[in-house]
Parts: structure tokens; sequence; C-alpha cells
């Protein structure tokens, strides 16, 4: 039975009938004889292992109009957007199992997961779909590509046109310098004077759902023509490598974790120093 891109967008994933959803989805938990100890029934094993659905090509022109969508429906927001233009995308062209994904889950990635303005969510609905296909030591190098590349690349591209929800017409864009929320949304709306409760925030923020939803598929594209062989093109950021000379593993003072540019909190501007002593 073919699903409508309506019905699909609001899907929850074929969770009414539980126990079905494991053989028509193909992962999941596996099933275990009644009162079989974890030990017996290989307990973290999933039906068809590990990272076990099949990636296809997708054509971002088709999918990014999708992602933006998605961004708007029920103001699921970033997440949903990124990860419904991908696998919900595949859904549509290949039916199960990507079909059968519950997909309200990424609704939990909105502000930076639930308004705590961390990683752009996205970011995490890309990599997301990453990783239903590749292990970390795969998934690490698109990864590193898609979130530098989000650092450095001025953003909003995408224009949706006369199809857009917010504000239409062309939007000022900027280059974040972080894949965190708070950085990424701050710096847009101090350097172009806008308020983030406004339709202009919302609006960036929709399209750059679809800029991400692009880019990642460019690197799924490239992943699935050149296998494990595949790596990126954006090196470390300078400042990861002068930092990492003392602050990474084996250094003199091993304490930094993470892979982000580390200037927009340590850069030493006014803004990131202390503003809570003597503050009026």
């Amino acid at each position: 039975m073919s699903l409508t891109r309506r019905a699909m967008l609001g899907a929850l994933g074929g969770l009414a009938v539980g126990g079905t959803v494991a053989s028509v989805v193909g992962t999941g938990i596996a099933a275990a004889p009644e009162n079989a100890s974890p030990a017996k029934t290989g307990r973290f094993e999933q039906v068809g292992g590990d990272f076990g659905w099949k990636p296809h090509k997708l054509d971002a022109r088709v999918c990014a109009p999708v992602a933006y969508d998605g961004y708007w429906h029920k103001g699921y927001a970033c997440g949903y957007g990124t990860f419904y233009g991908i696998i919900g995308m595949l859904g549509e062209q290949y039916g199960a199992p990507y079909n059968q994904f519950p997909f309200t889950m990424l609704e939990a990635n909105k502000g930076g997961i639930s308004d705590w303005g961390t990683i752009c969510g996205a970011l995490y609905g890309a990599v997301a779909a990453f990783a239903l296909f590749w292990p970390r030591k795969e998934r690490n190098a698109m990864v590193d590509e898609l979130f530098r590349w989000y650092e450095k690349t001025k953003l909003p591209i995408y224009n949706p046109g006369d199809a857009a929800k917010g504000v239409k017409g062309e939007i000022p864009s900027n280059a974040s310098e972080s894949v965190l929320c708070h950085i990424s949304v701050a710096r847009w709306c101090y350097e172009h004077k806008k308020e983030n409760g406004s339709k202009e925030r919302s609006e960036r923020c929709g399209r750059i759902t679809a800029d991400v939803t692009t880019k990642a598929i460019e690197i799924i594209n490239a992943k699935i023509d050149a296998g494990e062989s595949w790596k990126g093109a954006y090196p470390k950021q300078e400042s990861v490598a002068y930092c990492g000379e003392c602050h990474s593993k084996g250094k003199d003072a091993d304490i930094q974790k993470g892979n982000m540019d580390c200037t927009p909190c340590h850069g030493g501007s006014e803004h990131v120093q202390n503003k809570f002593k003597d503050h009026p």
C-alpha cells in the first residue's frame, strides 16, 4: 500500500502493531523465547544486524523542498525536517523499512534539543540518518565533513520562492562558526539585527534545514560511490589543531573533548567573557 506525503509526514511509523513492526521494518529487538535469560537471547542484537538498512542515492533537488516543508509541519522543526527529507524520502521511493520509522521522534531536536540550544537539530537529523547505514568508523568522516561545512558556509542558501512559509524573498546569511544552535542563531540575529522570535529567524532555520539536507545527501551519494575509502574535503579547523597541540590525547593537558571550532567560546571576545560578575 502506498502512502501519500501527507500521511508520511505525520506517520508514527507503524507503532500501533508493536509485535509486527520488527518483522516489517527489518530492525528492532530480536524476538526471544518466554522466560529466556538475556545471555541466551543475545540482548542488544537487532533483527537484520547492526546498521542493517541499505542506503540509496537521493536527488537533493527533490528532497530539499520536502525537508523545508517538514520543518514547518506541525512545528516539528529542523531535526524532523532533515531526517524526513532523507529517510522519509527513501520511504516514499522504496517503501519499507524506511517508511516505518517513527519520524516524530526527531521532533525532540527542535531548538537544539527541546529549546536547550545545543546541537543544531538539522545536523542531528542528518547524522541520525547516516547512523542507520554506517558504523562509527565510517560515519565519523561523514559527520566531520557536514559539521565543518556548516561552521564555515554562509547559510541559508536555499530559497523556497513563492512556497516560503515564513518570509518570502531573500534573507541575510552568515557563517555560524559553530554547530551549536545557541551560537548559530544568536550570531545570525546579532549580525542582522533580528529577534530570535521573529518570522525571519524561523524562515532562516527552515531554509537551513533544506541546506543541511542537501549537503547530507551529497555526502551520502558520494559515500555510496566510494565506499569505505570516502574522505571529506574540509580540513580540521585551525583552532582545533592548535589547541590540540596541548590539550588532546597524550599531550601535557589532556582535557579537550570534541572537534568543533574552539574560537566561538574561547576566542577571548567581549561576548564570551564573564557576564555575570558585576552585571547591572
